[in-house]
């Protein structure tokens, strides 16, 4: 499908509200993810009403899985025998005003988290470009937002209660847990049902939001941790072509020692004169406000404002981890194969994120910078190109995002996640009989 064509039809989908829960995601009686490309393999789906509920409906089925927002694009969360959902249990459960943490139902979603603190005088230090993904289910995969000094989401969290394989719901804490804590924290699904996370949390902020239109290939090159650390939160959108970065987003925090009034000029890319969505060609009304108007952290950090449909709709995506140390030569090495990838391509995204402790975090023990891919539907085309861009990024030890589409075969993955076989035997130790273990977890960490 030609890029305007698909662009032309998936804008019509941005006017669309988010729908129910349930409803948004069933496709002829078949659960399927939030674009629609992945079909789980079973419609066989129970709903906890309550935490009470959770151990009994652990105890009841001998495997399943936990179905949350449903935003990964492969098979991370599928289940060929039962599905649980915890969509009721979104609640703020305790605000520690003196501890600076928050405790949540596990299904709660950013957006709807982050009306709340703000509402109390807090936030948390960054969010994805999505505020409709749960808290649980981001964290479990290490899903981030963007900034140089910002680790991912799941950095956040301090606390953890987890219902195990038999029932026994267990707490684990950063305090008291030390590296089994920080085993845990990414979990992939496997070790148990996430049912509280408690999060560290910081006083509020205002944030404005600049957008910059072309910047230059070669002052990328030579510039780039100053890019990076130019504001709170960069984010870089290119199609590959054209030697440039298509635009440039700069988040600031208003009072951060920066002047109010934008420079027309960033690096030789020109301030845009209105709102913009990552995609160009497509209406930035669903897009968080731009043109540096002040406005609270939770309605900056993220891309797409809460409510409508996010991003451009139907899509792949795929997202890939380099070392920081490594970021210039890994982006030169994917715009080597721009010619490949464009025709499929909608848009890529470039960020960075800084180091965490977290065992199968792709930015374990290492500043990341992260290229994504935002793909046409087009699986057939998108699985042919995946190895390519895996190829030229092997020599920096590239590591996936989990919940996203790849193809690096498993023994590469126990290379690259250094604490995988230990991870290994932690899922054995806490579900030995597998309840919470599927196709994904069987080939990807269970095939050694």
């Amino acid at each position: 499908m030609k890029k305007r064509t698909f662009l032309k039809l998936s804008s019509s989908l941005l006017a669309t509200p988010v729908l129910s829960p349930l409803s948004r995601w069933m496709t002829d009686d078949q659960l399927t993810n939030w674009a629609g490309n992945y079909r789980y393999s079973t419609g066989n789906l129970a709903s906890a009403q309550s935490l009470a509920q959770v151990p009994q409906l652990v105890k009841k089925y001998d495997k399943f899985k936990v179905l949350g927002t449903r935003h990964c694009f492969n098979g991370i969360a599928d289940s060929q025998h039962q599905f649980i959902s915890l969509v009721e249990l979104n609640k703020v459960l305790a605000l520690d005003t003196q501890a600076k943490t928050v405790t949540v139902d596990a299904n709660i979603k950013y957006g709807e988290l982050a009306t709340y603190l703000d509402s109390k005088g807090f936030a948390v230090h960054n969010l994805a470009s999505l505020p409709h993904i749960s808290v649980a289910g981001a964290c479990a995969t290490a899903t981030h937002g963007s900034g140089t000094k910002n680790g991912n989401l799941a950095t956040a969290v301090s606390g953890l209660e987890i219902v195990l394989a038999n029932g026994e719901v267990r707490t684990l804490s950063r305090a008291k847990d030390g590296e089994q804590f920080r085993a845990a924290v990414v979990h992939l699904g496997g070790l148990g049902v996430v049912t509280k996370v408690t999060l560290d949390i910081q006083p509020t902020f205002q944030m404005r939001q600049y957008v910059y239109e072309n910047l230059p290939l070669e002052q990328l090159k030579l510039h780039f941790d100053a890019i990076e650390s130019s504001a709170y939160s960069v984010s870089l959108f290119t199609d590959w072509q054209k030697k440039r970065i298509n635009e440039v987003w700069l988040k600031e925090r208003v009072g951060a020692g920066k002047p109010a009034a934008a420079q027309p000029e960033f690096y030789g890319a020109k301030l845009a004169t209105k709102n913009l969505h990552p995609i160009a060609e497509l209406s930035a009304i669903h897009c968080t406000e731009q043109m540096g108007v002040p406005g609270p952290w939770y309605e900056r950090l993220p891309h797409f404002r809460m409510g409508f449909t996010p991003s451009s709709g139907k899509e792949l995506q795929s997202e890939y981890f380099v070392p920081h140390r490594n970021a210039v030569d890994a982006i030169l090495a994917v715009e080597r194969l721009r010619d490949r990838i464009s025709p499929h391509l909608l848009i890529s995204e470039i960020r960075t994120i800084d180091a965490d402790d977290l065992w199968m975090s792709p930015c374990y023990q290492q500043p990341s910078v992260a290229i994504h891919f935002t793909w046409k539907p087009e699986w057939e085309a998108v699985r042919k190109v995946l190895p390519l861009i895996e190829k030229e990024l092997a020599p920096f030890g590239v590591r996936p995002h989990w919940g996203k589409l790849f193809t690096i075969p498993p023994a590469q993955l126990e290379q690259r996640y250094e604490k995988l076989p230990e991870f290994r035997k932690l899922l054995t130790e806490y579900d030995p009989n597998g309840k919470f273990r599927n196709a994904f977890l069987a080939t990807n960490i269970f095939s050694h």
